[in-house]
């Protein structure tokens, strides 16, 4: 699929009465569409605005690794949120809640399963491969601390065009997907989970977004390893997330510890039955 981005449309649909965010802008080639807005965000720009890229040549991913996805078949976008009404020490829902607003969105394009591994790996499919991701940076200055969300997402594409261990919205079973209808959908999700959050004072228990999370990630009840910043691991049962986003993890030695940050493998994975949003 080569499809060029509808900067029109997208505008039209996000910006404004229509829509929840301040400003879309769409670029063709930027080295990293993070990287761009962290930059944007030093400026003054507003809070909610969004970067949309054709493609990025320098995309990055979690603990320093590169996200590639060819020219017109995949989602690059970037967000800014200054939600100054939150306390700093709750953002770390922002990443997870941005894993489930995509989570939504793909579940109602695609008939697979469509599950999340902590904290916002976007998996789908029987085998459970990677579709998407997203990598949460922040920055303060004079007008405070901002937060910048970059979503990754590969709408088209076969395995031969995918890294390995990689799939697609369409390789699922999506049929005829329009990229530009896909970014809409997330990015109105991710408005919605984002606003209720924001209003709730950054609660994860208000709205259901601790409870909605724990239904969507496949890793919790899972022996799972933790890939640590620092080149450190962890290995033990994913039993929950806390209410700052922290996995909380039960080691062989029957001791628990809570992680901010890492990678996760599931090293053997549970069978979970997906249940209605309610």
């Amino acid at each position: 699929m080569e499809q060029a981005w509808d900067a029109a449309a997208l505008r039209a649909a996000l910006v404004g009465p229509a829509g929840a965010w301040a400003r879309v802008d769409v670029v063709g080639r930027v080295g990293s569409t993070n990287a761009a807005l962290l930059a944007s965000a030093a400026a003054g720009a507003p809070d909610r605005s969004v970067l949309v890229a054709e493609y990025q040549d320098a995309g990055r991913g979690r603990l320093g690794r590169e996200w590639v996805s060819p020219p017109g078949t995949g989602v690059t976008v970037s967000v800014l949120l200054r939600p100054a009404a939150v306390a700093p020490d709750r953002y770390g829902w922002l990443p997870l809640l941005a894993g489930l607003a995509v989570r939504d969105a793909v579940r109602e394009l695609v008939p697979a399963r469509v599950c999340l591994k902590w904290p916002n790996d976007l998996l789908v499919g029987d085998e459970q491969r990677k579709a998407g991701g997203i990598l949460a940076e922040a920055t303060s200055g004079p007008d405070g601390t901002a937060v910048v969300l970059g979503i990754g997402m590969n709408v088209a594409g076969g395995p031969d065009e995918l890294p390995a261990g990689a799939t697609s919205l369409s390789a699922e079973g999506a049929d005829a997907v329009d990229r530009t209808k896909v970014l809409v959908a997330v990015l109105t999700r991710l408005a919605e989970r984002e606003s209720a959050w924001r209003a709730a004072g950054g609660d994860p228990d208000a709205h259901r977004l601790r409870a909605d999370y724990r239904a969507a990630c496949s890793s919790l009840g899972a022996e799972v390893r933790v890939e640590l910043p620092g080149g450190m691991t962890a290995t033990g049962m994913a039993e929950d997330v806390d209410g700052d986003g922290r996995l909380l993890l039960l080691g062989a030695d029957g001791q628990r510890r809570a992680v901010a940050a890492g990678d996760v493998v599931h090293l053997r994975p549970v069978d979970r039955v997906e249940t209605p949003d309610r």
